[in-house]
């Protein structure tokens, strides 16, 4: 008999299941024998426990393990054969009248909706574009000599100076008291390298070993400790030791300390250009990417399945939740965060997924196996080891869904802007390399 479904709003759907009692009963005492083969109970040995007592421990939860697994099949069964796509999980509850014999229940459910693309040529998309300079290929190199620089003791006579590392002991207070954060004793930080708020940092300028200052600091107004924003401290200062640091040279050595193949000046250039490069691309195609997809949600018409909105919503819930874990947040699992917060971002997520998929569909734009592994091969070039990298990829199936992933999505963002008004940036290196 063809499965009737009813319509109750543009998704939502519903069918009447009904399953033989029978069938459930004789499910039910099957498993509860197989269960009294290892179950034990005091007084009896194993395997030797009465169905009565194993019934009367077990019974309801293999009941309803039971009419969970019959009632998920039925509806599979019921679904597939109304050719209905299902969107979440379907709301199953119990009829209070069915036929003798029979089990009856309601699913409620939604389904994907129909994805309408506009005209793609409509659609306007700004497409960027940057070069590495060697401006950019110079600040590298000195990032390098940073991580490699090294610190001696400066001159007693001499005071401190820009690129110097000091070790001070300090004391804020504001209205004479003390405030939390505003003291600490053989504090380190590196003059000039924005780790102070600038009048703390100029303070320190020019003061020697065993000097001891006072100085008036104004907290900004959004000063991240909302207890001191805004206001003004006094702080006393000394410094205990002065250390002037020293860069490495940029020459052969430097080079081949950096595992540099072509261990010269040159080739170390040419391995920093390649690097950025490399990275530029990525960066390029995440931004040409989010034009696109927000040029699609301009020309998409659909519903969005409330099912898949709140599956998402939750989904970001626990990445809140795991984020405050991991910044060390007590309880954090069990934080109280509005869902209504994250509804926009799902929303959006959940709409583009089905605009992506539905385009991916109707145009091949799935990803090839040589596709996946060239862009293996790229991502694992900026590894010291490319090859283990590349295993590491390769043995994990998860991983592998996620390249697949940003495959598919470079495969798209190339079908619309060949299709869509596109507008052509030059963007500067340092805009594109500055996070939003």
């Amino acid at each position: 008999m063809a499965v009737q479904v009813e319509t109750l709003d543009k998704l939502q759907r519903r069918i009447t299941l009904t399953l033989p009692a029978e069938a459930i009963n004789g499910e039910v005492q099957s498993r509860l024998k197989k269960l009294s083969r290892t179950v034990r109970a005091d007084g009896f040995r194993p395997g030797k426990v009465p169905m009565s007592v194993v019934a009367q421990r077990y019974g309801w939860s293999v009941h309803y393990e039971v009419m969970n697994d019959k009632v998920g099949q039925a509806f599979s069964k019921a679904a597939s054969e109304a050719k209905l796509r299902v969107a979440g999980s379907p709301r199953i509850t119990a009829k209070d009248s069915a036929p003798e014999g029979q089990l009856a229940f309601d699913a409620t459910f939604e389904v994907f909706p129909e994805v309408t693309i506009g005209d793609l040529a409509a659609a306007r998309v700004e497409r960027v574009a940057s070069e590495v300079t060697d401006t950019a290929i110079d600040r590298t190199i000195d990032i390098l000599r940073r991580q490699r620089r090294t610190f001696a003791l400066r001159a007693a006579a001499e005071g401190a100076a820009e690129g110097d590392r000091v070790t001070i002991d300090f004391e804020g207070k504001i209205d004479g008291e003390p405030f939390a954060g505003g003291k600490a004793e053989a504090f380190q930080f590196v003059i000039g390298e924005g780790q102070m708020l600038e009048q703390f940092d100029q303070a320190v300028r020019g003061m020697k070993v065993g000097q001891s200052k006072t100085f008036a600091l104004q907290f900004p107004a959004d000063y991240q400790g909302q207890e001191v924003a805004g206001k003004e401290a006094d702080f006393l200062v000394t410094v205990r030791k002065i250390e002037v640091q020293h860069r490495p040279e940029v020459d052969d050595a430097f080079a081949r300390s950096l595992g540099i193949q072509d261990a010269t000046v040159a080739g170390l250039r040419a391995d920093v250009r390649k690097n950025l490069e490399r990275e530029v691309r990525f960066r390029v195609q995440a931004r040409n990417k989010a034009a696109v997809m927000d040029a699609l949600l301009g020309v998409a018409t659909l519903e969005l399945p409330e099912a898949l909105v709140q599956g998402e919503i939750e989904r970001l819930r626990e990445a809140a939740r795991a984020d405050l874990k991991q910044r060390g947040v007590k309880d954090a699992d069990k934080a109280e965060i509005p869902a209504d917060i994250f509804r926009p971002q799902a929303e959006r997520r959940v709409r583009l997924g089905l605009v992506v998929a539905e385009l991916v569909r109707a145009h091949g734009l799935q990803a090839r196996p040589e596709q996946l592994q060239a862009h293996i091969e790229e991502a694992s070039q900026s590894y010291e080891k490319p090859a283990e990298v590349m295993r590491w990829y390769l043995g994990d199936r998860q991983r592998m869904a996620e390249v697949e992933a940003l495959v598919v999505e470079n495969n798209l963002t190339e079908f619309v802007l060949a299709r869509a008004q596109v507008s052509d940036r030059a963007l500067p290196f340092d805009e594109l390399m500055t996070p939003a």
